[in-house]
């Protein structure tokens, strides 16, 4: 199956250490522009601050990888932020650590855990996803089919996005990459050749 995980909406997380706030946002982006576009948001949101610290994942086969420490000690920032991301092998994800400093400082050791923490709080408030590589099928039957042609999807946990009803009944189905042959051959059979089906697309989604 060809698959990808990552997060389906922006989470937050915030610690502090020391005094030193880390407030971390994560982001579902496609690309660098989305997340530059989100960093350039939180620098004009939180300009008082000291540091805007980040790392970002996208694409797959090879994925995309850049980082930033914003001027904290090299390797002690973006890289433990890059690591969580990596760490829970997400894609499509962009993570802003913004540190305002308490007046303490936190030694090299410090400020890795301190941003590898937010940067995990932040993973933790929102929901991480597996995207499947399928299509969008449609099935075209008539009501004798229809209940046969129910039981297979639902055997399947396959998603049903659209049904309509005329002298027929069309319903359009999700259905993974590795499972179409097996799908049409047991509607074939469970309808007797009754039934029609149609590729609409091929498509990601979430199972």
């Amino acid at each position: 199956m060809d698959s990808y995980r990552t997060i389906n909406a922006e989470g937050t997380g915030e610690i502090v250490e020391k005094k030193s706030r880390f407030i971390a946002r994560a982001f579902p982006v496609r690309d660098e522009s989305e997340a530059f576009a989100h960093l350039e948001e939180i620098r004009k949101q939180h300009w008082d601050a000291r540091h805007h610290c980040w790392a970002y994942v996208t694409g797959r086969n090879p994925a995309t990888e850049r980082m930033s420490d914003d001027g904290e000690p090299a390797g002690t920032a973006g890289k433990p932020i890059l690591e969580v991301i990596r760490g829970r092998e997400l894609t499509d994800v962009f993570i802003v650590v913004t540190r305002y400093f308490g007046g303490t400082l936190l030694g090299t050791g410090g400020l890795v855990r301190a941003y590898t923490a937010a940067a995990a709080a932040a993973l933790s408030n929102t929901e991480i996803i597996t995207n499947i590589r399928g299509i969008k099928l449609k099935i075209t039957t008539d009501y004798t089919g229809l209940g046969k042609i129910q039981y297979l999807l639902a055997q399947r946990s396959l998603q049903i996005l659209d049904t309509e009803y005329s002298d027929h009944v069309e319903l359009t189905v999700l259905v993974p990459d590795d499972e179409q042959g097996v799908l049409l051959k047991e509607i074939m059979e469970g309808t007797n050749g009754q039934a029609e089906t149609e590729t609409v697309e091929e498509c990601w989604f979430t199972k």
